[in-house]
């Protein structure tokens, strides 16, 4: 490509796209736009059929028996605790390495987050340290599928069983991944999805509650929506006044999706594979190009995944490298090549400092952070788009490696 010692655009070279090309991007087509269309012209925009097709549909994909279709990935998250039992006292034990949702749903629900130290080479969470730090305020684990890696489910749900924790597994990056062949969503006793723009598929915003155990579910589809229901095993009185009535049994949330979101997400997931074989041709050819670039570490997964990728990082060796990570990201951006970083350890923030959390708690996840960035990785990446963001990470490797 003829990147070698080429004077990157920061430093008053030439760029090598003229257009700028960003981390991730929604692919909404023409069937989209006609199902969420079909649905607004409909007696039902929320509350309706499309939300039970959706849920059904959810079943099918990910081979669990029940799906709780809500508003938001965090919605998902909140839901699955509060079926979970979590409560005040409770230590909930998950991954620094993640968007700040997937702890923040433990203090939710009064409990605390405890983080573990992940794999320095899947970035997935270490089973080892899980139960590092487990003790007896331990209610659960959130482990979360970083960029859509599966984690290590043999090795967490022994764990969680031999000491009585609820296995919740954050599948916000992995909607089509599959571990030893299973669907992620069937595996975990409840598991999360998010469905926002950037994810494989969308519904705007939008996020989805599965599980196999019909307690959690009826727990996750009370915390909802608003702890109301209309059934007549669940109701306290035997003799309602008339079909109108409803209880409140528990405390609940507005969390419903509306049928139109509903609509678009049932018209994405049946392009899920269609994207998730673009997606992996995109990062085979990514794993290849930067196999053997000094100054690149390229993430591992283990045999175990078939993964639809969400996010493809690339990590700085800053130790063979005369840039800090900070000014590759620049000279990234120069390029017309935009990448983001995920994620900021979760502790690292004000609101978690101020309530003891300290660097150092996780020297791995730490490490790792000091040098990781998100390429483009999107299905509407066109061969080219996908050339130039090659040629740009290389491009970079090269003027910064240390001679």
């Amino acid at each position: 490509m003829g990147e070698k010692m080429e004077k990157p655009a920061i430093a008053g070279g030439v760029p090598v796209r003229d257009e700028m090309i960003y981390y991730g991007r929604q692919c909404i087509e023409e069937d989209d736009i006609r199902a969420v269309a079909e649905t607004l012209a409909s007696p039902l925009i929320t509350c309706g059929p499309k939300v039970d097709e959706l849920e059904k549909k959810l079943c099918g994909i990910t081979g669990a028996k029940y799906a709780v279709a809500v508003s938001n990935g965090t919605a998902a998250l909140h839901v699955a605790c509060l079926a979970a039992g979590i409560g005040p006292g409770d230590e909930v034990i998950t991954t620094p390495m993640t968007f700040a949702a997937s702890a923040n749903c433990a203090f939710y629900c009064g409990a605390r987050p405890v983080f573990a130290d992940i794999d320095p080479e899947t970035y997935n969470i270490s089973p080892e340290s899980i139960k590092e730090h487990i003790t007896d305020r331990t209610k659960a684990v959130v482990a979360v599928d970083y960029t859509g890696q599966a984690v290590e489910h043999e090795k967490i749900r022994k764990i969680c069983d031999e000491y009585h924790l609820v296995f919740i597994e954050d599948a916000a990056h992995a909607i089509g991944t599959k571990y030893n062949g299973k669907p992620v969503g069937s595996l975990a006793d409840i598991t999360t999805f998010s469905f926002h723009p950037v994810k494989t598929v969308t519904s705007g915003e939008g996020g989805a509650v599965t599980t196999n155990d019909p307690g959690l579910y009826r727990r996750a589809v009370l915390a909802h929506t608003h702890g109301i229901t209309h059934s007549a095993e669940e109701m306290h009185e035997k003799d309602p006044e008339g079909s109108w009535y409803y209880e409140m049994v528990s405390l609940g949330y507005n969390y419903r999706m509306t049928d139109f979101q509903a609509a678009l997400l049932i018209s994405q997931l049946g392009k899920l594979e269609k994207f998730s074989r673009r997606r992996k041709e995109i990062v085979a050819r990514y794993d290849r190009e930067f196999a053997d670039v000094p100054g690149i570490i390229v993430q591992k997964e283990i045999p175990q995944s078939d993964t639809t990728r969400h996010l493809y990082i690339i990590r700085l060796d800053l130790e063979k490298l005369t840039c800090t990570r900070r000014e590759f990201f620049d000279a990234m951006s120069a390029e017309n090549v935009q990448c983001q970083v995920h994620y900021i350890p979760v502790y690292f923030f004000p609101f978690y400092k101020n309530r003891g959390y300290e660097r150092g708690l996780c020297p791995v996840a730490e490490e790792v952070y000091r040098g990781i960035m998100s390429i483009p990785l999107y299905p509407l990446m066109t061969d080219k788009d996908v050339d130039d963001t090659v040629c740009a990470v290389k491009k970079l490797a090269s003027y910064y490696l240390k001679k």
